[in-house]
């Protein structure tokens, strides 16, 4: 039996081969390439199981299974990818641009539950798969929200209007925390749990959620950068940092507030508070360095474990072609939620068409879509909910990550 280590070990192995491999031949974003190597390893695994008869498939599986994945992915390594992505966030673009990044942050995510929901329900009853509607609002929570890490990747990578990077990575940032709240409010009602989230408890416990996750951060950033300004070893100013994005989660999670917008303000407070002073004392690269370093490996890990979660999910009767309308109902939606609130923001650099299209196509679904899918109670709906997500994620990631830089440059070229 392999331990943790062990398995942790062949991860990164494994993700060494990818990488060596994808920048020696392919060239892909290496977190798609992650995805790919670790879809294609499951693949051989499926293969090893059912034509050589070997038992790799129920091994792995239990192994994802019991290894409270959904808890590791929600409860710590959202905070670090979060944190480190704030501190490469530009603050000046961020004010200029809230009124949209707030809008795309809340309003675009309860409408996509919703709209989301109720699309999915017709479309499993006109397959012969009926799912109550409340657990179909459960998978639009589920869907609601992008992925941070794989949207901070794909910039990295694109030329486009620094308004639109900044709407994009803003909304990506801010939009884990009100799908969450909605989640769970959401899975409430459909377990039964009905006094949860009537007579505007949800819109209160989102409200409360949010305004008490920017208090708590900004509090807990403004004294990290306090203490950082006394500070002259490179090395602490990183324990600070530490200390600051753990402790912070952690007393989030006890308030039943907002951990990831928690998190987000106070990387921002900490780094723009105390900013002056760390980049005068040189304390600005090596903080920047070690984050990255963390971003790295945790993303590695993060995409290796998509590609993996292919044996952790019962492939049961839902057909293909229902899998596909999900697809496509999860486009329109993402287009419905974004154009609408684009309408009550201020027109943005290039136009509102090419900005909403990029912003649609931008909409990448990841690790937090899983975790809160392998996250749900077992139960007669859990395998339809699972399939249909992973489908929405791996095509977000694969098909319109890998295209996004042609659209930005066929949207926004200046020729």
């Amino acid at each position: 039996m392999l331990s943790s280590f062990d398995v942790a070990a062949l991860l990164f192995v494994l993700a060494a081969v990818i990488g060596v491999a994808n920048e020696r031949w392919f060239g892909l974003p290496r977190p798609i390439a992650l995805l790919i190597g670790a879809i294609i390893v499951s693949l051989g695994i499926l293969f090893a199981s059912d034509v050589l008869s070997l038992d790799l498939q129920h091994r792995t599986r239990m192994r994802l299974v019991h290894s409270d994945l959904p808890d590791v992915l929600l409860d710590g390594v959202l905070a670090l990818l979060l944190f480190a992505a704030s501190l490469q966030v530009d603050l000046v673009a961020l004010r200029r641009h809230l009124v949209p990044i707030v809008l795309f942050s809340t309003m675009s995510v309860v409408i996509a539950m919703l709209l989301f929901g109720f699309g999915m329900f017709k479309l499993f009853a006109l397959a012969g798969v009926p799912v109550p509607l409340a657990w179909c609002f459960v998978l639009g929570a589920i869907l609601a929200p992008t992925d941070a890490v794989a949207v901070e990747q794909l910039l990295h990578r694109v030329k486009m209007p620094e308004s639109l990077r900044a709407m994009i990575s803003g909304e990506s940032l801010f939009n884990d925390g009100a799908a969450v709240v909605l989640f769970f409010a959401a899975l409430a009602a459909a377990t039964g749990l009905e006094h949860e989230t009537g007579h505007g408890e949800i819109a209160l416990h989102l409200i409360v959620a949010s305004l008490g996750a920017i208090a708590l951060g900004a509090a807990t950033g403004f004294v990290a950068a306090a203490a950082v300004r006394r500070i002259v070893e490179p090395a602490l100013v990183v324990t600070v940092s530490l200390g600051l994005i753990l402790a912070t989660y952690r007393l989030a999670a006890w308030l039943e507030i907002s951990g990831p917008v928690a998190v987000v303000v106070c990387g921002l407070v900490f780094y723009n508070a105390g900013g002056r002073r760390i980049e005068t004392l040189g304390h600005g690269a090596p903080l920047k360095a070690f984050w990255s370093i963390i971003d790295d490996l945790v993303n590695t890990l993060l995409f290796l474990i998509m590609g993996f979660e292919l044996l952790a999910i019962r492939f049961t009767a839902v057909p293909l072609i229902l899998v596909g309308a999900a697809i496509l109902m999860s486009l329109f939606v993402r287009f419905a939620s974004i154009a609408l609130p684009m309408l009550l923001a201020r027109r943005p650099e290039g136009g509102r068409a090419p900005a909403i299209a990029v912003l649609t196509w931008t909409g990448l679904r990841g690790g937090i879509s899983l975790a809160l899918v392998l996250g749900l109670p077992e139960g007669p709906y859990r395998d339809e909910l699972a399939m249909v997500c992973y489908a929405v994620v791996l095509f977000t990631v694969l098909i319109q990550g890998l295209s996004t830089p042609a659209l930005v440059r066929r949207l926004y070229s200046k020729g």
